[in-house]
Parts: C-alpha cells; structure tokens; sequence
C-alpha cells in the first residue's frame, strides 16, 4: 500500500530536515527520502568536516605562533600535525551531530526512507503528478503519495570537461576531504569560496600552494577590499595566486609524482607540479533524475526553476529550495527557503530575503563575512553610497587576541541614510555579522547600530565604530 502524507521532502540535508521539522511542528504527516546519509553534503562532505580541518589548521598556526603572546615552546620540541587524528576529531564530530540529527526526526515523528525517489505523473495513485516512487537501498520499491512535495536535493561540485580526476590526485573537495595524507604541495583551480578556505587550510598546515581564479582577483564577488585584505593574507602564508589566469585543461596530466598543470598568465604560460589538484569551480544542482520529466516543473541550466517569492514550481504543490535552485548556495540559505516553503505550503505569507541579505561567510584565517551590497555593486545600480572602514588594530580586543588583521567596512545610502552592506574581515568575523544581519532585517540604520551599547573590551565593538565611522561620529578616529 502507498504510504499516504502530507508533505514529502526529496533529500535530507539542511533545507530538507528543516522543511521536514517546520511541517511537522505544524502537525503535517512528513516523509523524507534520502538517498545518502542525512544531513546532507553540509554535514558529511561540507560545512562541518571542513571547518573542523579549519579549526585544527588554525590551532597548528597559533601554536607556531606561541612566542608572540609569551609562551615558549622547549627547544628541540616538535610540533608535529597527526594527520590521522586530524581526521578522526573531524569524524567524530559528523558522527555526533549525525546521530543528533536522527535523533530530531524520531522525536518530530519524521519518517526517513532511504532511497532514491522519483517524482511520477498522474497515476492510480493520485489524480495529479506528485506522488514519489522510492527504490529502496534493498532492492524493494515503496510509493509516498504526498499533498505537497519539497524538491532539496542539495548539489555537487561541478567538474571540468578533460580533467583525469582520480579522487587522489586530482579531487574535488568532496574527495579532497578524505585524503590520507597531507599534500606537500596543491595546486587549487578557483579562488572562490571553497578554494580560498582549502588554500588557507592547507597553507596553514604547511602545504605549498598555488591558487589559480579567473577573474582578476580571489573571491570575485565580494567587496575589492575584502578580497584585497584576503589574497594579502594569503600570499603572507606564502600562497602563490595566480590571479586573471587561464587553467588550460587540456594541459592537466597525472605523473608518477603528482599532476602537473599549465596556465596562462597575461599572455605567458606557466607549467606547474604539485602533488595534488584540487579543483573548486563552483556547484551544480542535483535535478538528474527526480522524474522532473513526468510534471511541469521545469529545470534550466541545471537547477529547478521556483516563483522566487514563493519557491513553488511549475507545479503548485511541489516547492524546491536550497541548492539544487541555484542563487546563494549555502546550508542557512536552504533553511531560511525551507521556512519560506513550509510556510506558504500553510496558507502564510511569507516574505523571503533577497539572496544578498544572506550573510556570506568565509573561514580562512582571517575570516570574512558579508551581507548586502558591495560598494561597486551598489555603485552599478545608481545609488549614491557613502562608506566607511575602520581597521581591526584600532579595536582594543584584536590585539589582545593577537590577530589585528582585518577591517570592519560599512556601505550606507547617502541620501537615506539606509545601511546597504556590512564587510567584515578578521578573528570571528563569520560571527559578528550575525549582528549585521539583524539589523538588516530590522531595517536598522548605521546610527542605531551604532548607539546600541557594545561590550569592551570586544570585537564587536569594530561594528559599533565603523557604524559611527559612516555618519562621521567614530569615537576612536
């Protein structure tokens, strides 16, 4: 017999078990199908390992570090990096929120069923398309007939046309996060996001790396200062950037030591080794396969088209949200959009942010993190902006942490005064935007924000200076 529900979500990751707890709280009879693991690639191929690898490169930093805050190492004592239990304190932190994960689903009354779903068309089951067919991990099929479908089947890295992957070798960073050893030297093709961390990371640990991106710049998207700020702290870990480069694809070989690459730099082509490659060129939608074909939701350029207000497709009571729609692909994004979803599939109304009111977080060493608009953007679109930066060292509490790298930089409306965009570069900067954040949504303006008493001696006090910096009242400058 078909097992009848309410709501039925395709993929368990971020946006797929929130949207299933939303509708559960609400007291909706929810399924998951999941094919892999739940939680998703957040969990076991993303977010969580990787800053886990993060956090263990930056402890291995701060020690090499120790006689800048007065603390001498022994001579003649080894700081050595165990890569194995490196590897097994991020393990064991997947394990722990993977069981607390299973644990939420059991305690909402959510049905997990593992397995491969295809959405179906109009069938003796259901008069309308909608209704799942599961190919189970057994062999077995079971048939979900939901009122309301959630598509979150999340995405994967996007792979380059001719390169040899090998998963050792040449990896992406799904395979890069379970290399055995550590490289002794990488060559990373992209400098956005994901290859901007792995070439902190990996630096950190001691690994020769050369960063490869397109544009004329790392992290293209971001604010130029940002990015400035980010590729100096890089090149003084002694990362290489090739910045404006061409990766020629078709020059990517495997060797007996490694992989050797060429790329060509303002007209001249420089050949690399390095004993791996890691290439970081973005994500696509997971959309293959979901029976997409059998309804009138429509996927374009890889990724499944949704009312952006709304995140219904051409179907009314099919949603899809989080990555697999493309936009800012991030684990919060999907979670707010499974809200969105679960929300409107209740009768609400809903509003969903814009994808630039998302904080963007990076976890190099430094950190940066954004929401808003980019002054250049902001430029683009005609506003009249007025700006404001104020550097991390005039904050008392960067250098009692011993890391005064970095800024707090403010974009505001100089004709309304609204805040624009916030762009943080530093020691916690993925957690001081969250107050950036909410004053985005409360529409709070820099002089509120910056009246709103700030502990001292803290880094969030940079928000507060920077947000009196713009309106021309900073109180240290």
């Amino acid at each position: 017999m078909p097992i009848e529900v309410d709501v039925a979500v395709l993929g368990g990751g971020p946006g797929g078990y929130t949207a299933a707890v939303k509708a559960a709280q609400a007291g909706r009879s929810v399924v998951i199908i999941e094919r892999d693991k739940l939680g998703g690639t957040c969990l076991h191929r993303g977010c969580i390992p990787s800053k886990s690898l993060l956090r263990s490169a930056e402890v291995y930093a701060t020690i090499g570090q120790a006689a800048s805050y007065g603390v001498s190492i022994p001579e003649g004592t080894t700081i050595a990096v165990d890569w194995k239990a490196v590897h097994k304190r991020k393990d064991d932190i997947v394990s722990q929120l993977y069981k607390g994960l299973q644990a939420l689903m059991k305690q909402h009354r959510i049905e997990v069923i593992n397995g491969s779903g295809r959405i179906t068309g109009p069938s003796i089951f259901s008069p309308r398309s909608g209704a799942i067919a599961v190919e189970l991990e057994n062999g077995d099929s079971e048939t979900i007939v939901p009122k309301n479908v959630i598509i979150a089947t999340g995405s994967r890295p996007r792979k380059l046309e001719g390169i040899p992957y090998d998963g050792e070798r040449i990896a992406t960073s799904d395979e890069a996060l379970d290399w055995s050893t550590r490289p002794s030297s990488i060559i990373i093709i992209g400098g956005g996001v994901i290859g901007v961390e792995w070439a902190s990371m990996l630096s950190d640990f001691g690994t020769k790396v050369t960063l490869v991106e397109t544009a004329d710049r790392v992290l293209p998207t971001e604010d130029k200062d940002v990015s400035a700020e980010i590729a100096k702290a890089l090149k003084k870990k002694g990362v290489t950037i090739l910045a404006g480069a061409t990766f020629i694809t078709e020059s990517c070989k495997l060797t007996d030591n490694g992989v050797r690459a060429e790329v060509s730099v303002k007209e001249e082509v420089v050949a690399i080794d390095a004993e791996k490659m890691l290439i970081s060129v973005g994500r696509q939608g997971n959309v293959e396969n979901l029976g997409l074909e059998n309804t009138d939701v429509k996927a374009d350029k890889g990724f499944v088209k949704v009312n952006p207000l709304t995140l219904q497709t051409g179907e009314s009571h099919i949603y899809a949200i989080g990555d697999c729609i493309g936009g800012i692909q991030l684990a919060h994004a999907a979670m707010h959009e499974a809200a969105i979803a679960v929300e409107h599939l209740l009768g609400k109304k809903p509003s969903r942010a814009a994808d630039r009111d998302i904080p963007r977080c990076i976890y190099s060493k430094p950190e940066a993190a954004s929401i808003g608009w980019t002054e250049a953007d902001a430029k683009a679109q005609g506003m009249k902006v007025k700006t404001a930066k104020v550097p991390l060292r005039a904050i008392g509490k960067s250098l009692v942490y011993g890391e005064s790298d970095g800024f707090a930089k403010v974009v505001a409306d100089e004709t309304t005064g609204d805040l624009l965009g916030v762009h943080l570069v530093g020691a916690h900067a993925t957690e001081l935007i969250a107050e950036a954040s909410l004053a985005k949504l409360l529409d709070a303006i820099p002089w509120e924000i910056g009246r709103t008493i700030h502990p001292h001696p803290t880094l969030s006090e940079a928000m507060q200076e920077v947000m009196l910096a713009v309106e021309g009242a900073a109180s240290h400058g």
